[in-house]
């Protein structure tokens, strides 16, 4: 049962349909006037009590009294030449944070990469976020609010609507479970946005990856691999200390086995680090442990990174070593680099 604080004004994306339900009864409301609203917020996405043209005039005023809605707001919009839109918005508490729109006209895909946190605080030396301090985690509507207005974007520039999320911008989705999964139950039934079309990449958190398979998502898993030895990995990725590559193999098989689904395994290619083929070997040796495709990613620099880009004929003589030991492969371009909206570039610049 909620009770209405008419001292400190709630946000309503915070209630639950119930608590929604018990609100209206205390302003002496029908409870099924939940439903109106609470569909208004959720499948219309609206971000004020104006849009709610579903109720009445009256009780948008009683809503307006009693409960505040904390929509992001679009701070400023920048267009690749290939396409890649990059939005950044003003939260409510002044925070900034990026996501971005990846168009693939030709496979009528049309994908939107979320953030969930403002900063990150893993510090992997080849991301310009991990060089941001986490200031806080996104609330669940934080997350779904990306989703909506970049869908408007999709619709606007391309005549089509976002086919697929991947929660990969800004933050660690495992550090902030809850609001992530709050907010991937509201995007499935508000928008009708279908689980297998949303994954969740993490930079390897072990214990949260077998809580995410004991909850029994739908969603797909991405593991932020980058090399396949603890001793690299450690350079460039400090989490690996307290979640080597034997924590995350058993947890990604555990996951496997409770889940049948396939684990995404993203490697980005750095020039005399980590692909040679000796690297590749080592890959394949933890490939082969539970089902997995390897996406092999171009590393997009950032200001005074120690890093270069693979050549590409290392990256082909890398990717079928790994298809001639079975494994499937995927090779993905850089999509945004000219407005700093490539994976590791989101950094609020």
């Amino acid at each position: 049962m909620i009770t209405i604080d008419r001292k400190i004004k709630q946000d309503i994306r915070q209630l639950t349909k119930a608590e929604i339900m018990d609100a209206m009864a205390e302003l002496g409301e029908k409870k099924s006037k939940a439903i109106a609203i609470y569909d208004a917020l959720w499948k219309q996405g609206v971000g004020s009590y104006a849009e709610m043209t579903t109720i009445s005039p009256i009780l948008r005023e009683k809503l307006q009294a009693e409960f505040t809605i904390k929509p992001i707001q679009e701070h400023k919009i920048q267009c690749s030449a290939d396409g890649t839109i990059k939005a950044r918005y003003r939260l409510h508490d002044g925070h900034l944070i990026e996501a971005v729109l990846i168009p693939i006209p030709s496979e009528n895909r049309y994908t939107v990469c979320v953030s969930t946190q403002v900063g990150c605080s893993l510090t992997c030396t080849f991301c310009a976020t991990g060089r941001m301090e986490r200031k806080r985690n996104l609330d669940a509507s934080e997350i779904f609010d990306q989703v909506v207005a970049i869908n408007k974007h999709s619709l606007a520039t391309f005549g089509q609507p976002l086919t697929n999320i991947v929660y990969m911008g800004m933050g660690e989705p495992l550090l902030t479970y809850p609001n992530v999964m709050r907010s991937i139950e509201l995007i499935t039934e508000g928008l009708q946005i279908a689980p297998k079309r949303i994954t969740v990449s993490t930079a390897g958190i072990a214990k949260m990856i077998k809580k995410a398979a004991d909850d029994k998502v739908k969603f797909n898993l991405a593991l932020s691999l980058h090399a396949a030895d603890d001793e690299k990995r450690h350079q460039i990725m400090p989490i690996n200390e307290h979640n080597n590559l034997a924590a995350l193999t058993e947890a990604l098989i555990y996951f496997c086995k409770t889940r049948k689904k396939k684990i995404t395994l993203e490697y980005i290619a750095f020039q005399n680090f980590n692909d040679s083929l000796d690297d590749a070997a080592n890959l394949v040796k933890i490939c082969k442990q539970f089902p997995c495709v390897v996406n092999i990613l171009e590393y997009n620099p950032i200001d005074n990174a120690p890093f270069q880009k693979s050549a590409d004929q290392d990256i082909d003589l890398f990717a079928d070593y790994l298809r001639k030991n079975g494994i499937m492969v995927t090779f993905r371009r850089s999509r945004g680099r000219d407005i700093d909206a490539a994976c590791g570039q989101l950094a609020n610049k």
